[in-house]
């Protein structure tokens, strides 16, 4: 990674973090304990990364000590668990530019022209750029964003409209099953799941809620390829209808008023793949004792990263980011001493978190 003059009208910090997801945020908090300062940097426009981009009513099973969560609820809970730290977020923006200066440090810039030097940098970018793969019909620019949609934000929104939502995976058979099952004041007049074949690659229970929801007429699953899209007779840009052509190749039209569109995502690095660190697969390559990329100083975790036995779970990431906050104190205060401190019992930690336990049972 070749070195430059450090750049004027910057911010400046310890530490940099790549992505606003569960794990970027537990970075947040271990980098915080060491009393390490962050700002984070996400190209979506709001923190909570996938889960909350993808599925943020969606149960999670699998966080310690916490029985259930929803993806939302999660991110809430780890903002407030990083709010004494006082990080400052820039979303909605994209790493543009990642390079070594000649005093050591980094300078980061977003597609937002946002620049700012920190000594390291995390990268917890997840699969990278995600981007929703289109619905690839005639015409469907002219309804997407506002009657065609790859993402939802307010399922409240559909209610008293006939709904179809097309793809056979987690996302769309999630969504499917959870506006079927809103309360009546609240839900669709009406939810189509529309797939290519009767045979689906969600989870299992998924399905059978599905099936379930058919059954008591709560939803309705159409087999087939949607083949075009109907405006409106009095306006052209709102949606009326669409096309379906079945296995039998019949074509029938199904009135509706919104189509939400899950055919899975495609991840890519983007600019992450033009910093010069070393990639497997797509992804970034760490030791399993820091988790440093090639690049002394830039560091990875969550789902970006690869090392012989990877599991992509959000607990895992949060291991990650504990030995990538300890790895980096050599670059974050070189020369100091920095000694490791149980949150339990130390005074410097309490003041920080601003908290004062009651040690009298100790």
């Amino acid at each position: 990674m070749p070195m430059t003059e450090p750049a004027a009208d910057c911010f400046e910090t310890d530490a940099i973090i790549i992505g606003a997801g569960p794990v970027g945020l537990f970075q947040v908090f271990e980098l915080g304990l060491l009393q390490a300062r962050a700002h984070v940097i996400d190209a979506l426009p709001q923190v909570g990364g996938q889960p909350v981009e993808l599925y943020p009513d969606k149960p999670i099973y699998d966080i310690p000590a916490v029985p259930v969560c929803t993806g939302r609820e999660l991110a809430e809970a780890l903002m407030k668990q990083i709010a004494p730290f006082k990080p400052v977020f820039h979303l909605g923006q994209q790493v543009s530019r990642l390079q070594r200066q000649a005093d050591g440090r980094f300078l980061v810039e977003t597609t937002q022209g946002v620049r700012g030097l920190a000594r390291a940098v995390f990268i917890a970018a997840g699969v990278g750029a995600f981007q929703p793969r289109p619905l690839k019909v005639p015409g469907v620019e002219a309804f997407e964003g506002r009657h065609v949609l790859y993402r939802v934000q307010k399922p409240e929104a559909f209610a008293g409209q006939q709904v179809a939502v097309a793809g056979g995976g987690d996302s769309a058979l999630d969504w499917a099953n959870h506006l079927a099952g809103l309360p009546p004041q609240t839900a669709p007049a009406g939810v189509i799941l529309i797939h290519r074949r009767d045979a689906f690659s969600a989870a299992p229970a998924s399905v059978s809620r599905m099936r379930a929801l058919c059954e008591q007429g709560r939803m309705q699953l159409a087999i087939g390829q949607i083949t075009g899209l109907e405006g409106s007779a009095g306006d052209a840009s709102r949606l009326a209808a669409l096309k379906l052509t079945g296995v039998d190749g019949v074509t029938r039209r199904l009135p509706l008023d919104a189509l939400l569109v899950f055919h899975g995502m495609s991840p890519r690095l983007g600019p992450i793949a033009d910093w010069g660190l070393a990639i497997e697969r797509k992804q970034l390559a760490v030791d399993t004792e820091k988790f440093s990329t090639s690049e002394p100083g830039i560091f990875a975790v969550g789902d970006i990263n690869t090392y012989p036995g990877k599991k992509k779970l959000i607990l895992s990431g949060f291991h990650e980011a504990t030995l990538a906050a300890y790895g980096a104190l050599p670059f974050l205060f070189p020369g100091k001493d920095v000694f490791f401190q149980y949150t339990t019992t130390s005074p410097n930690l309490h003041r920080a978190l601003g908290v004062s336990p009651d040690l009298s049972d100790l």
